[in-house]
């Protein structure tokens, strides 16, 4: 690594929060590079940490100019903003808002919750935890599949920040997620394919190959 690239984001593979940043990066051709955290090894919970990168102990972090920027919807509006990228159009701003705020709510909390309940918990967990959180999943998801039933991308004919932010979870594998989104969701599975055909699109764990993460430590034999 350069040490040298415009913005540094902080993460771990297996966050799709981090993963929405990566992403959007990476096809808005931005000059950025990833910065590994020890999830595993409880970096983000470190007290030092907390003061310097997140108060809110989490990643991912968008290091920027000296300056350390932290929740995903906030960050993708900031970057929009500043670099132009995936900007929603000036009549889309409360639109924008609206649908990120939905997914930062249900639409990925729900997804990740029921992923990591599932998959990264070093005991199994209790069957009625993940029926709910399936449940809440499955709501959410079919509110966007209605959605996507009749347009491209999430706010019309064009890509921006709402789809990045709805992105986060989709691409990990259903082995993972628990979720086959190819044969119950089309229109969300169809709206999937167009942004894995926009330049610069790669898989999570490809885009973020950083990082002690919850699938090393959980998934693979030490």
């Amino acid at each position: 690594m350069s040490g040298m690239a415009r913005y540094k984001l902080h993460c771990i593979g297996a966050s799709g929060n981090s993963y929405k940043l990566a992403l959007y990066l990476n096809c808005a051709g931005l000059d950025w590079e990833p910065v590994g955290v020890d999830f595993a090894g409880g970096q983000t919970r470190d007290p030092g940490w907390r003061a310097n990168m997140n108060a809110m102990g989490e990643v991912p972090v968008l290091e920027v100019d000296g300056q350390f920027m932290s929740q995903s919807g906030a960050i993708l509006i900031w970057l929009a903003e500043t670099t132009g990228k995936f900007a929603p159009g000036a009549d889309q701003r409360y639109e924008a808002l609206r649908w990120i705020m939905f997914d930062n709510h249900k639409f990925t909390n729900n997804h990740a919750m029921h992923r990591f309940q599932r998959s990264f918990m070093p005991e199994p967990v209790h069957p009625a935890i993940l029926s709910f959180l399936r449940s809440r999943t499955e709501a959410s998801f079919a509110i966007a599949e209605k959605h996507l039933a009749d347009r491209a991308f999430m706010l019309g004919d064009k890509p921006t920040i709402v789809d990045f932010s709805m992105a986060g979870y989709v691409y990990y594998p259903k082995e993972e997620t628990g979720f086959d989104i190819a044969a119950a969701f089309p229109a969300l599975h169809a709206w999937r394919e167009r942004l894995a055909a926009l330049p610069g699109w790669k898989p999570p764990y490809e885009l973020m190959p950083v990082g002690s993460d919850l699938r090393l430590s959980m998934l693979r034999p030490a």
